[in-house]
């Protein structure tokens, strides 16, 4: 930091006017990355229109100083202001899409901004633009240009500085978590739409601050001052840097800025060179500059671990508030004419565990998403206590007192398992002051391990959530639901991936979890676990309720035992002989000696297995016993260790999935996974078009539909 101090000023001390300009271009974009990385780094959200901000800063600036002669230092937070204020007009559009919608709407700002000054030629001058704007005074001295620089450094660091106490902060945590999982993000009690406008609005009064600053050093500006292409500029400064990286935007400017200076005798290329700068970082380091050199340096300092006492741990760390009943009454829900839930009512109390079990489709995930807030009930309420929370939002549903896990782990994949817990601990509302305090992660710290080893979680607290096996996944969820105090706890098929020594152990974690007095509702396929630790099961049928009561009087009843238990499987086993198959000669699908795993870890082994045309093979397997890796090694998503995988006799076992896919080879995966912006249609000729007409086997949607009930 000495160095980097002694450099500068030396710079200072000794460069001419030209260099000084670049080096105050240098601050000046690095703030705007700054802000631009709350809203790229921090909240995953993207902007091709942050010329616009910047533009409404200068002009702020511009024509406060020169028309009203209101002092720079009274205009340049005006600037910042209205900058915030068009930031949070724009993010009211802008919430409401994502992706390249999001990137579409903000390119639009950008040049509605763009014709707007130069349209409103009283007082932006058109595109004759503002001159004479006077630099910075201060008691009747006007700035030099080494002045203005020192000027624009200062709001620099002081930039940086907010940046790293945001990030490091309870607001930062809360943006990181939205921005990895919306849906996680509402189920411990955050509101998206106000962190994202919030996130909108700090970048745009970054952006716009940094425009005044450069009206003010600059003595002229035109709507040609702000092309668009300096919102790519912009955004390259983010991703060259390194994004949610505190010190990326710094590097991220200096490459933008210099570079062009560097090369500046072949100006007329400068787009190639950008495009091509662009390539290679995105092609060498996704991560962007200090994201590799992290990585390079590897030398991560890890948190201790938990501590492996989950067994004998008080339950002092599970407190909630009151113990309340929860209750459905009369809860009903349709989507496109089917009914998903429909007059449903049952009773969760404390103490106890309340499991929803019945065959897919029956509703179960629906009504846990009809309770949590995440489906509104067309009729019927929920009660929790005395308190009525049907139709609330999730994340205020979720402040109540309710917590959720998911199907498929909802976790906050590049935040550590640390974080993942913390931001979940109750600290009140966010409010504005809390923007740029720094959080004192040890105050949590006891609390955050004692869950985690409640849980039986024993490994590295600050290793990055995403790169968990399976087991340890779930149990940070847990822990994670648990931290936010909750009154009820509910869970989605937890025991889904899991061995059967790890559900044994999920099994006694939730009964120590019901013990400690909090609801517990348990949707779960595992019949073993639901009637080993169930006080009281629900059975539901295509979205009606069946039966109720105790797992041993459930196990009996015959409704239950046609619907879900066996009814079935009983029929099969009268028969005498089994079905025909086609004979396999020349087969379909075969499979010799295949192993596959994660990283270092091995899941299938040594699997042989042929398929003819014609035969249905189920693959059957407790949970974790490798069905869906297996599936995954076969489709090309996970890619085999060794073995090989042939499709009518051409070995594919080293192709991308979607070169398996176009050679007939299909996965359906978990989780009911279709495009959700397309139509019924589109989605069924989407999949038909990888194989194409060469492969003669384009079918219509009738064809297709006729298969299916409805």
């Amino acid at each position: 930091m000495a160095l980097a101090l002694a450099a500068t000023a030396a710079v200072l001390a000794t460069a001419n006017n030209y260099h000084l300009y670049v080096l105050a271009l240098v601050g000046l974009t690095a703030m705007v990355g700054v802000g631009l990385n709350v809203l790229v780094g921090l909240n995953g959200q993207i902007s091709l229109g942050h010329v616009a901000f910047y533009a409404l800063g200068a002009y702020t600036v511009g024509i406060l100083t020169t028309a009203t002669s209101l002092s720079f230092w009274m205009a340049l937070p005006l600037a910042g202001a209205i900058a915030a204020a068009a930031g949070l007009l724009l993010a009211i559009p802008a919430l409401r899409v994502r992706g390249p919608y999001l990137a579409m709407v903000t390119i639009a700002f950008g040049f509605i901004v763009e014709q707007g000054l130069a349209e409103w030629r009283g007082l932006t001058g058109g595109w004759n633009g503002l001159i004479g704007i006077p630099p910075p005074t201060v008691a009747g001295h006007r700035f030099s240009e080494r002045e203005i620089v020192v000027l624009v450094l200062l709001l620099m660091a002081v930039t940086f500085w907010l940046y790293a106490r945001l990030s490091a902060g309870a607001w930062g945590k809360a943006m990181r978590a939205v921005r990895d999982s919306e849906i996680a993000a509402q189920s411990i009690g955050l509101d998206p739409v106000r962190i994202r406008t919030v996130a909108f609005a700090i970048s745009a009064a970054v952006a716009g601050v940094a425009g005044g600053t450069f009206a003010a050093m600059s003595d002229f500006i035109s709507p040609e001052s702000f092309p668009f292409f300096q919102s790519i500029v912009f955004l390259l400064v983010v991703m060259i840097g390194g994004a949610d990286r505190t010190s990326g935007p710094l590097f991220g400017a200096l490459v933008v800025v210099l570079l062009p200076e560097l090369l500046s005798a072949l100006a007329q290329y400068r787009l190639l060179f950008v495009g091509l700068l662009l390539l290679i970082v995105l092609r060498l380091a996704p991560e962007g500059i200090v994201g590799l050199a992290s990585r390079l340096r590897a030398a991560r300092v890890s948190m201790p671990k938990a501590p492996n006492i989950g067994a004998d741990l008080p339950l002092a760390p599970l407190a909630a508030g009151e113990c309340v009943m929860l209750a459905a009454r009369d809860l009903s829900v349709s989507f496109g004419g089917v009914h998903a839930v429909k007059n449903l009512t049952f009773e969760a109390a404390p103490g106890r565990i309340t499991s929803l079990i019945g065959p897919n489709g029956a509703g179960k995930s629906t009504v846990l998403n009809l309770v949590c807030g995440f489906y509104r009930p067309q009729a019927g309420a929920v009660m929790i206590g005395d308190h009525s929370v049907a139709g609330l939002s999730s994340h205020a549903i979720a402040k109540t007192g309710i917590g959720r896990t998911y199907q498929t782990t909802q976790l906050f994949s590049n935040m550590t398992v640390g974080d993942n817990v913390r931001i979940a601990l109750p600290r009140g509302d966010l409010g504005a002051l809390a923007l740029f305090t720094r959080d004192d992660a040890s105050a949590d710290d006891a609390a955050v391990d004692s869950l985690l080893a409640f849980v039986g979680y024993t490994g590295d607290l600050s290793r990055i959530a995403g790169s968990l096996a399976h087991v340890d996944k779930r149990l940070v969820e847990i822990a994670r639901a648990l931290a936010t105090r909750p009154s009820v706890l509910m869970l989605d098929e937890p025991a889904a991936g899991l061995d059967v020594a790890d559900t044994e152990r999920l099994g006694r974690l939730l009964r120590r979890v019901a013990d400690a007095g909090l609801v517990v509702v348990l949707v779960e396929h595992d019949m073993k676990l639901v009637m080993g630790i169930s006080d009281h099961v629900v059975v539901l049928d295509a979205g009606q309720k069946i039966a109720e009561g105790p797992a041993a009087e459930i196990a009996r009843n015959p409704q239950v035992l046609e619907a879900y238990l066996g009814h079935q499987a009983q029929a099969a086993r009268g028969r005498n002989k089994p079905l025909p198959v086609a004979a396999p000669n020349t087969p379909a699908l075969a499979v010799t000696r295949l192993g596959a795993g994660y990283g270092p870890i091995s899941v299938i082994r040594d699997i042989d297995l042929q398929v003819g045309g014609g035969q249905l093979v189920a693959v059957l397997g407790a949970n974790g016993a490798g069905k869906s890796t297996l599936m995954r090694a076969l489709s090309g998503l996970n890619r085999p260790i060794e073995g090989s995988v042939l499709i009518l006799g051409q070995h594919v076992e080293r192709l991308k999935a979607c070169r398996i896919a176009a050679e007939g080879l299909v996965l359906i995966p978990e989780g009911r996974q279709v495009f959700p912006e397309l139509s019924v249609i589109d989605n069924i000729r989407l999949g038909g078009f990888a194989r194409g007409r060469r492969h003669g086997c384009r079918r219509s949607y009738s064809d297709c539909s006729s298969a299916f009930p409805r």
